[in-house]
């Protein structure tokens, strides 16, 4: 058998498979091909859907007059309030726009609030821009952050900041935004905790990085604890001279353990007058020298029955989606225009284009949404059987028509496993969206799988 005919013959298998078998209800799919075509399905039901048996409904769609509420759109990334009383109950996301602000939806009466919008928009002093992030933290509080950071040459940015709401549950009114100014200056987008509770994000743009904030109390029961002290550390791959390289691993400490900044590492002053560690510059001199990824966006980490964990982390530029094993502290590459696409067993190419943003459903499977114009922008499921860290195949899940949308911020509900949220931003007409998608009750799932700890299946073989 060729190279050629092996790759059809995996690839129809897989695509065959009805369900895989012992997936969610999620996983029972049928791989598709081709676009959609913009606009061609009305923008209250977007998505193209892989299997009849799952069922889309708009459950928030903005108030573009904002005659209600604050809403300056551009919904981006989701989390749920993950732990704590009424966990589940509450859907939140945010604005990632010139004056951000932070939504929350209540799931038991579909009634949408904004909680907090900043005072102004830029580039007033007080101003918040481009929030990306959505994560719940293990002491139960809510995390977002700013996407955008200056570039080296420049003055520094009034942004690039992270943010947390201590009380998420509470009353707009009593709502309060705390920066966490512990943790270096970049363009943030994806957050993610391990089960030690180290916290990992990146700088999104070309020729950037990855990191991790190792809290000195990685045990604290608030945010004021969790961020008092801590260690900030920068990914190195071999020697850190070849972008986006795959092998072995080590973090190269940006701080001490206090979270002061290391001699030599770049300290700039913002308008405000706050000092900060320069996350874009410092890991480019060659004693914090990290490896170079292009457009790190969205991560996520996946939990094995072993106990080892895996961070998987979408570059957008280049196409590939990359897997660290933290355990070991080695990357490999996990999807790309070379993985097998399930519908048709040879390379997806080009049907695979700009990952950024990544889910995890309730038995540990990634999906990979694109950063691409509704028409053509779609969702994978990627299929690692044996969780090494390289994904066999992926397969169109999902596909968006809205005109000029992309969607963002796919989140698997922790509590029903048969329930997803994404949202359709930036569209044409102004009007953002949030998207339910359900698939049929599963006969048997993983009930109250923790999205930062999302279980892999029984056979963790590498």
């Amino acid at each position: 058998m060729t190279l050629k005919q092996r790759s059809l013959a995996i690839g129809l298998a897989l695509a065959a498979s009805p369900a895989f078998a012992a997936g969610t209800p999620f996983s029972h799919f049928t791989p598709m091909t081709g676009d959609v075509g913009a606009g061609t399905l009305p923008e209250a039901a977007p998505y193209r859907l892989s299997s009849p048996h799952f069922s889309q409904t708009t459950i928030v769609a903005r108030d573009v007059a904002q005659a209600q509420r604050f809403d300056s759109g551009s919904y981006d990334m989701h989390t749920a309030n993950e732990t704590g009383p009424d966990a589940g109950r509450y859907l939140f996301t945010v604005f990632e726009t010139g004056q951000a602000g932070i939504q929350r939806t209540d799931l038991r009466t579909m009634i949408t609030t904004t909680i907090w919008s900043s005072p102004a928009a830029a580039p007033a002093p007080n101003s918040h821009v481009a929030f990306d992030a959505s994560r719940w933290t293990p002491w139960g509080s809510f995390l977002t952050a700013e996407e955008s950071w200056s570039d080296p040459a420049g003055p520094a940015s009034l942004y690039g900041r992270l943010f947390e709401v201590a009380h998420p549950l509470a009353d707009p009114a009593d709502i309060d935004l705390v920066h966490r100014a512990i943790l270096p200056r970049i363009a943030h987008e994806g957050l993610a905790f391990d089960k030690d509770n180290n916290l990992y994000f990146v700088d999104e743009r070309n020729d950037s990085h990855i990191f991790k904030f190792a809290s000195a109390k990685p045990n604290a029961t608030s945010g004021d604890d969790y961020f008092a002290a801590g260690q900030t550390f920068v990914l190195r791959v071999g020697d850190g001279t070849v972008k986006e390289a795959t092998g072995a691993a080590t973090w190269i400490p940006l701080t001490d353990v206090n979270g002061v900044a290391l001699p030599g590492a770049v300290v700039v002053t913002d308008p405000n007058g706050l000092a900060a560690i320069d996350g874009r510059a410092t890991p480019k001199l060659p004693a914090f020298l990290g490896t170079r990824f292009d457009r790190p966006e969205d991560l996520e980490i996946k939990s094995l029955k072993n106990g080892r964990q895996m961070l998987f982390v979408a570059a957008t530029t280049n196409h590939k989606v990359f897997s660290i094993d933290l355990s070991r502290d080695t990357v490999k590459l996990f999807a790309s225009q070379d993985t097998l696409d399930m519908a048709t067993g040879q390379p997806a190419g080009s049907a695979f284009r700009n990952p950024d943003n990544l889910a995890i459903d309730a038995e540990g499977n990634i999906y990979i949404v694109e950063d691409q114009p509704g028409g053509v922008a779609d969702i994978w499921f990627a299929r690692d059987e044996n969780h090494d860290g390289v994904a066999e195949a992926i397969g169109k899940w999902a596909s968006l028509s809205t005109v000029g949308a992309e969607s963002s911020g796919l989140y698997f509900d922790r509590f029903k496993p048969n329930v997803a949220y994404v949202n359709v931003q930036h569209p044409a007409s102004g009007v953002d969206r949030t998207i339910m998608i359900s698939a049929p009750c599963p006969a048997r799932t993983n009930h109250g799988q923790d999205r930062r700890r999302g279980h892999g299946k029984d056979r963790d073989t590498d």
